[in-house]
């Protein structure tokens, strides 16, 4: 956001103004509408269902997609570019909530669609240290 101090050409009072940049999603149909967190909140509660996340979490994770998505400096992201950040810190806050949404996200197939992710996720997890 940008604070800018003004002044009306014809009286010349001053006043201030807050703008801030508009981040569009293009989705698959061509489609252009601006971000929503609620949206990527939403996505993730739903991937979240019957885990142990609390309403707090979900908001930081928006935030953190929006950051990441706003860093790129782009003004129109694809949604799949917002898929793809929603699934870091996703998989950072739970693990099953992560293979659900990528389940759903990278259109899973088979059983080794999901054997190979959770391989990904234990050697991803002994490299760390845990």
């Amino acid at each position: 956001m940008i604070r800018r101090r003004r002044s009306c050409a014809s009286c010349s009072r001053r006043f201030t103004t807050v703008e801030e940049a508009i981040l569009a999603v293009v989705k698959r149909s061509g489609v252009t509408e601006p971000f929503s967190r609620d949206k990527v909140v939403t996505g993730v509660r739903r991937a979240c269902q019957g885990r142990p996340v609390d309403e707090d979490a979900f908001q930081q994770l928006a935030q953190r997609v929006e950051e990441s998505i706003r860093s790129t400096g782009c003004a129109e992201i694809p949604s799949h570019e917002v898929g793809l950040a929603i699934l870091g810190p996703l998989r950072e806050l739970d693990e099953v909530a992560y293979l659900r949404f990528a389940s759903v996200y990278r259109s899973f197939s088979s059983v080794e669609d999901f054997e190979k992710e959770i391989s990904d996720l234990r050697t991803a997890r002994g490299g760390a240290g845990q």
